[in-house]
Parts: structure tokens; C-alpha cells; sequence
């Protein structure tokens, strides 16, 4: 049984960006680490209490940013990641933010589309990777 928590140890949630990000993806480590972490909330997903996915939501005023969405392989093409976004998403709308913007990986968009995000702007390269902000109304 997979569950979502708000991470208070951000130990695990770096280790799954490590591994996707840094490890699997090939993005510079100056490049996965900022200074937004410590303001942010942090989403884990727990499958039998192991760590297997996370995401990072921060909000202004009433527009929220899931960023940081990753999932380890064994548990890709689970439903996962979109249960991520979903709980982002209700998490975001409690913390009163009226959309949802995310940087998506150009070949994530038909993933995002089918949560109801739409594109809302050009090609840009986010460490080495194509990417195209997305929006949702919450």
C-alpha cells in the first residue's frame, strides 16, 4: 500500500531526486540543489514504508509551483506520480492557491495533459532537459 505524507526530513525525498535527477538523468548537482527547499512542502510516497517518490510545492500568493516530481523506475507506470500531482494539487488549493504552474519535461506533457495541466509557454532548457511550463486551474 503506496501512501503520501508531508516530508519533515528532507533526507529522503534528496536521495529519490538524487537518484532520478543527479544519477539517472545526468543533471549537475549545482543544478538540483537551491535555496527553495527549506520553504517549501515536501510530499513523499511511502510504498511499504519505503520511499519511492517525491514532490516539492511552493506557493505565492495564490498561484502554487509543483516542482521536483520524481518517481524511482520499480515504481513508474503505477499511478503514482499522478497521485502525487493530485495530492500537490489539494495541498496547493488548501494553502488557498486558485492554479497550479510546473515546469514539465517535454516528454512528460502527455502525462500532465491527462491530469489537466495545458502548456503555457515555448521550449527552455532546464539543466540539459527540454521543458515547458504548464498551468492548472484549482
Amino acid at each position: 500500500m503506496t501512501e503520501i505524507i508531508e516530508a519533515t526530513d528532507l533526507a529522503a525525498c534528496h536521495a529519490l531526486r538524487r537518484a532520478v535527477f543527479v544519477d539517472e538523468q545526468g543533471v549537475p548537482e549545482a543544478d538540483e540543489w537551491d535555496d527553495l527547499d527549506g520553504e517549501a512542502v515536501h510530499l513523499l510516497a511511502l510504498d511499504a514504508g519505503r520511499p519511492v517518490g517525491t514532490a516539492r510545492l511552493l506557493h505565492r500568493g495564490d498561484i502554487g509551483k509543483i516542482g521536483r516530481v520524481c518517481v524511482l523506475k520499480p515504481a513508474r507506470g503505477t499511478g503514482l506520480g499522478a497521485a502525487l500531482i493530485a495530492e500537490g494539487c489539494t495541498r496547493l488549493r488548501a494553502l488557498g492557491c486558485t492554479s497550479a504552474k510546473l515546469g514539465a519535461q517535454v516528454h512528460a506533457i502527455p502525462f500532465y495533459e491527462k491530469l489537466g495541466f495545458t502548456v503555457c509557454g515555448p521550449v527552455y532548457d532546464d539543466a540539459g532537459i527540454p521543458h515547458r511550463d504548464m498551468e492548472k486551474p484549482l
